[in-house]
């Protein structure tokens, strides 16, 4: 703070040299002149002192004896006279300043946070409908409805604070992240386990309901493995009724499992001519503007980059402006090796097998094969896995015991 005063001031370096130099700077101090960075060389002294000292440093040098030499001029003062010769920069630095004043009466950015259930298009709607733009006026936000509009607008939004940070609005919002609990009905429909695919029981633990098949047991699809209906008996073990649960088991279901890829002999590739051609664009908000507008060339694609300056980073103004580089290519068609082949249907065939893996799936077994077709290279696989039953079904009730429920 203390250098900034001292630049807008104006201050001076000086030698001093003479009679009696010491005596000069004792009433110096005792004139309240500030003298400060003092260096004696041989039979000078270098200093500095404020423009506003040096103007009172006459009588005090004709009274010691002593003389005064400006060596170099700093601050404000001697820098403002040469910069109005620069009409130019005098007024490119007076309209910069003046956007800068005029853009912070405004918004320019609009941020939220803390939206997980709630997405940014919903959200960008309900701010349109409440007139909260980019754009608007810093004056014409209410601050406090923005809040309350935002609660009464999501029932799931508890909490919400929305606070002006320079030209951006900042908006954070807490969603009711409680678990939303489900009744469970007192009574069940009941559901069986049932098998998938056709295959072998090789392993069985129940935890509810009744075992319908034992380990070892072919089964077909569709075929019921463990039954969501329990009965209930009587002394005479007759069945009284039955109690409906949701079966409940751990199965492994030993089966063979098929995959086939295909990949066509032939395939595009982008094969780059060497030719370039750049355009720049400038974008406010969603308006864009580019120059030129035409395409350069019939097939091609392009990269592109934008920056912004650092002040209108600051302010969060959504100007951008850009640089797109077009490169023209051709359709180059391509016929695949056996070794490309390979390689791209074995990664088809790894994605398989991890989601198979994913799924808690064992392969016990497999033959993976490639061969080629009139078109295409086909891998084709057998394998034999055991697979967790998780397939499920309502319970089938018959016409007797909806009959005595009636009753």
């Amino acid at each position: 703070m203390v250098k900034f005063l001292k630049y807008i001031r104006g201050y001076l370096r000086i030698r001093v040299w003479g009679f009696s130099p010491e005596r000069f700077m004792n009433l110096c101090s005792n004139k309240g002149i500030l003298l400060w960075d003092i260096v004696r060389e041989g039979e000078s002294y270098y200093m500095y002192i404020s423009l506003k000292g040096f103007w009172e440093l006459r009588p005090i040098a004709k009274k010691t004896g002593t003389r005064v030499a400006v060596l170099n001029r700093y601050g404000l003062p001697f820098s403002l006279p040469g910069l109005m010769k620069r009409k130019v920069f005098v007024l490119g630095l007076f309209l910069a300043v003046a956007f800068w004043i005029l853009s912070s009466f405004y918004i320019w950015d609009i941020e939220i946070t803390g939206n997980y259930q709630i997405t940014e298009d919903v959200f960008q709607d309900f701010l349109e409908q409440n007139q909260v733009s980019i754009g608007m006026k810093r004056q014409d936000l209410d601050i406090e409805e923005l809040e309350k509009q935002i609660r009464r607008s999501f029932p799931q939004v508890t909490w919400a604070s929305a606070r002006l940070d320079g030209t951006k609005l900042l908006i954070d919002i807490k969603e009711n992240d409680a678990p939303i609990i489900i009744q469970e009905p007192d009574t069940t429909p009941g559901s069986d386990l049932v098998a998938e695919y056709d295959g072998v029981i090789v392993a069985m633990i129940v935890r509810s309901g009744v075992p319908k098949v034992a380990i070892g047991d072919s089964v077909e699809q569709g075929a019921v493995l463990v039954e969501g209906r329990i009965p209930v008996y009587n002394e005479d073990t007759t069945v009284r009724e039955y109690q409906y649960v949701d079966a409940d088991a751990d199965i492994l279901l030993e089966h063979s499992a098929e995959f086939t890829a295909r990949l066509p002999f032939d395939h595009i590739e982008k094969e780059y001519v060497g030719r370039e051609k750049k355009s720049w664009y400038l974008k406010v908000g969603d308006q864009i503007w580019k120059l030129p507008q035409e395409s350069p060339f019939l097939v091609y694609d392009s990269v592109i980059r934008e920056s912004r300056p650092q002040v209108l980073d600051k302010l969060s103004i959504p100007v951008f402006w850009g640089e797109v580089t077009y490169r023209e290519y051709q359709n180059v068609e391509y016929l695949y090796t056996l070794e490309e082949a390979k390689n791209l249907l074995n990664q088809k065939l790894m994605v398989f097998l991890a989601d198979l893996e994913e799924k808690g799936v064992q392969i016990i077994e497999k033959n993976v094969k490639i061969e080629k077709d009139d078109t295409s290279w086909v891998l084709k696989g057998e394998f034999l896995v055991r697979e967790p039953v998780r397939m499920s079904s309502e319970t089938v009730r018959d016409d007797t015991e909806e009959t005595d429920e009636n009753e």
